[in-house]
């Protein structure tokens, strides 16, 4: 005997024929209009499960770790990056004011030789760094992964210390990054009237609707500036090579000799000292490759080549572009950025280089590229402290509302909290005095960040490898393995303690700290240093509130997030395939 389960002659019923019949159209699915789906969309994702908060002692006050690896792995962002789009961000990704304009103050402190070497050791630093996160990230591809990995490694509290910092350096790099955009535009309307907010209004409104679009979004935006910005400095290199050598309008050779008048160095080794913050402030951005991992479609295989493509990066478009700028641009030249808010913002010593040769029409194209370049920044600004945001909210380390995230993948509320921020750019349009000292106390919130967060991430790796090998694993296992390896994560947290240190004594006695008042001087210290006390009463006041200890390498969690359960397998029929590879190809492999 049939049932009828569906007695009112619902579609369900029918069979096959009827539901392909005219009546019934070529498909039974209901569809709703794009406006209901688009409202939809911004629903909270069905999947999303938050663990409860732990409660080990009656007040409730310690902090559980295993949960917030819990949550941070199977966090509902969606998977959307490709190879491609990590690959670009990690060769272009952060390419942005602190290259283009920022390196004109370095330059007029340090002089050319100081500017290559700081950058140098910044960049071998990073490198270092880079790789060592490669390696944790690959295995661990979590949610907010550089705060997530101190919380899971080193200590809870250090780790929530890490994660505001992060989410900080980024939500005032927004407001920053629209007012140099607004800079840049006055390289053309130098004599309108029109207020600088007009122009804040519109890059805000713009990089907030591509950050609406998701991850996606945010990786084609990106994908797309990292394109434009790699073209422009390779062809200013190109451009830089032959004006030096005596190809440009004037014909005039010029070689070595702005190293030798009026010279190689400017204030000695405190000048080379004062360029460490410029540089870590010019590589921001760099890390965000990890940060991209919990969205990547296949990050096991993306994140290696991405992480290895950071060398080149460093090695072309920074040491060497910078090596011609100083080749080409004294570091006395008036036009040279002296400080960080003011009318010569726009005179950027890649586009001084060009006017200098007497090339018309290039230094607007090259204007051009900064303020996409800027605005590539911005855009990662949102996409990072919105990011680390929900991961904090995540492992209970901010308010629930932050891991708000809707069906596609967005943590809006992160989103919008990380907006809101940028609306400080319109400070742009008040007084003068008013603009700089807000934003140059915004800038030294997040001028030592980068510091604080690759040494973090360094030491993380240190204490994860550590305890890979006392829980009786061996590297074998690892899907990436760091290139320098555990030295390297040590030659970085060695070198980012000495920056730290070197930035110490530069703030205590700035140059020309003769001259300054008692009031000034401490401005001055603080300006620079402004991040470390934020960051230890951040440490201080968690750690004595939920009482947290230091994770112990036979207590680290080394299982929750691995996001691959076949991985030997997986490992070992790649190795057969790179047996089979010719040697260049192995070569390639190795560097890119």
């Amino acid at each position: 005997m049939v049932v009828d389960d569906d007695p009112y002659g619902t579609e369900k019923s029918f069979g096959r024929e009827s539901q392909a019949s005219a009546y019934y159209g070529e498909s039974s699915v209901h569809r709703d209009g794009l406006g209901r789906r688009m409202m939809d969309s911004f629903r909270r994702d069905p999947n999303t499960a938050m663990t409860p908060k732990g409660t080990v002692c009656a007040d409730g006050k310690v902090f559980d770790v295993e949960s917030a690896a819990a949550n941070t792995a199977n966090s509902p962002l969606v998977r959307r990056l490709k190879g491609r789009h990590l690959q670009m961000i990690a060769i272009g990704g952060s390419i942005g004011t602190g290259l283009f304009v920022g390196s004109g103050q370095a330059l007029a402190q340090s002089g050319p030789a100081s500017l290559v070497i700081a950058y140098c050791l910044v960049g071998i630093m990073l490198y270092c760094t880079v790789h060592a996160l490669g390696e944790m990230a690959v295995l661990f591809p979590v949610a907010g992964s550089f705060s997530a990995y101190s919380t899971r490694f080193l200590d809870p509290a250090w780790g929530f210390a890490m994660g505001w910092n992060y989410a900080m350096q980024w939500l005032v790099v927004l407001p920053l990054e629209i007012v140099a955009a607004t800079f840049t535009i006055n390289y053309w309307n130098k004599d309108s009237h029109v207020n600088n907010n007009a122009w804040v209004a519109i890059f805000l409104v713009l990089i907030i609707v591509i950050n609406l679009f998701g991850v996606k979004g945010y990786g084609e935006a990106e994908f797309v500036f990292a394109i434009i910005k790699v073209a422009a400095v390779i062809g200013f290199i190109i451009l830089g090579i032959i004006i030096n050598i005596g190809g440009g309008p004037d014909g005039t050779f010029i070689g070595g000799k702005f190293w030798h008048d009026p010279g190689a160095f400017n204030n000695g080794f405190k000048g080379l000292c004062s360029t460490f913050v410029n540089a870590a402030f010019a590589f921001s951005g760099t890390e965000l490759v990890g940060l991209a991992a919990a969205e990547t479609a296949n990050p096991r295989k993306s994140l290696p080549t991405a992480v290895k493509q950071v060398f080149w990066r460093i090695s072309l478009f920074y040491i060497v572009s910078l090596l011609i700028v100083g080749l080409l641009v004294p570091y006395n030249d008036e036009r040279l950025l002296q400080k960080a808010f003011n009318s010569d913002a726009v005179a950027s010593p890649f586009v001084i280089a060009i006017q200098n040769a007497g090339i018309e029409g290039l230094p607007s194209v090259f204007n051009a590229v900064i303020m996409i370049a800027v605005l590539s920044v911005g855009n990662s600004s949102i996409y990072g402290s919105s990011r680390t945001l929900a991961a904090l909210a995540e492992q209970h380390q901010a308010p629930k509302i932050l891991a708000y995230i809707d069906r596609q993948g967005r943590p809006l509320v992160s989103i919008g909290v990380a907006s809101s921020l940028g609306l400080l750019a319109f400070l742009a349009g008040v007084k003068k005095e008013v603009q700089e000292a807000a934003f140059n106390w915004m800038l030294a919130l997040s001028a030592l960040s980068a510091i604080f967060t690759w040494g973090s991430i360094c030491f993380s790796h240190i204490r994860f490898r550590k305890g890979w090998e006392i829980q009786g694993h061996s590297l074998d296992e690892l899907a990436f393995r760091s290139q320098p390896g555990v030295i390297g994560s040590w030659v970085g947290f060695a070198f980012n303690m000495l920056v730290l240190a070197a930035q110490f004594w530069v703030a205590v006695a700035p140059i020309g700290y003769e001259e300054l008042t008692v009031s000034e001087r401490l401005q001055d210290f603080f300006s620079v240093y402004l991040a470390f006390p934020v960051i230890i009463i951040f440490y201080i006041l968690y750690k004595f509130y939920y009482r947290t200890s230091i994770v112990r390498s036979h207590n680290m969690d080394l299982h929750t997030g691995i996001r691959e359960l076949n991985l030997e397998a997986l490992m070992e029929e790649e190795r057969e395939e790179r047996r089979n590879w010719p040697r260049w190809k192995k070569t390639y492999k190795f560097f890119c």
